[in-house]
């Protein structure tokens, strides 16, 4: 492995990591209780791996074939979900009225609104992956509509994570979102680079 490839790795890593680690020294942590926590901490966890997600699906990452990145790509995908269902799930067990408030879009706090968002377009892209073949969709359509739905995973994340005030300590939060907003933004252009140049040979 080269040294830039690395310096990928780690730094990705880093990036990963680091937001998980410093939420586990947070004081709040001391006025909460275990299923909090770990509700709380799969919502982490979940924020973290969505970094993963752009990267894999489009072959960025070095050392991984897009192939190979597309196989752990759907790996990770499901344990997305299932880390949401752990966040949401705990949060339910110990504010079952806030939680059925948030899902039912009745919530007056506004990062509700962004993280439902986020976990029904999780849950419906995750329902089109299991029902794919059935489907019969074209590549392109099928691309298209996985892509769009990541983005609003992605960006109604981001905009969940930033305005809740909890343990996630501010700047690796931030660095974080931004990290995972600019991966968004790669495959974008990536993608509309493809788009141009495979509209150019088919004139």
């Amino acid at each position: 492995m080269s040294v830039r490839s690395l310096l990928t790795w780690v730094g990705l890593v880093v990036l990963m990591a680091l937001p998980v680690i410093v939420a586990g020294q947070s004081p709040l942590l001391a006025w909460r209780d275990e299923i909090y926590i770990a509700a709380g901490f799969a919502g982490v966890v979940a924020m973290s791996l969505l970094l993963l997600q752009p990267l894999l699906m489009t072959g960025q990452l070095p050392g991984l074939s897009l192939a190979v990145g597309r196989r752990f790509h759907r790996v990770v995908g499901s344990v997305l979900v299932l880390s949401i269902l752990v966040h949401v799930a705990g949060l339910w067990l110990t504010s079952p009225p806030d939680v059925v408030d948030a899902l039912l879009y009745r919530s007056p706090t506004p990062f509700s609104v962004w993280g439902v968002s986020a976990m029904w377009a999780l849950f419906l892209s995750a329902g089109l992956v299991l029902l794919r073949k059935r489907l019969h969709w074209r590549v392109r359509l099928w691309r298209l509509v996985h892509l769009g739905l990541g983005g609003i995973v992605i960006l109604g994340s981001v905009l969940h994570a930033l305005l809740i005030e909890g343990t996630m300590e501010m700047s690796t939060k931030w660095t974080l979102c931004a990290a995972v907003v600019l991966a968004l933004v790669k495959v974008l252009l990536d993608r509309r680079t493809l788009l141009r140049r495979h509209h150019a040979k088919s004139r």
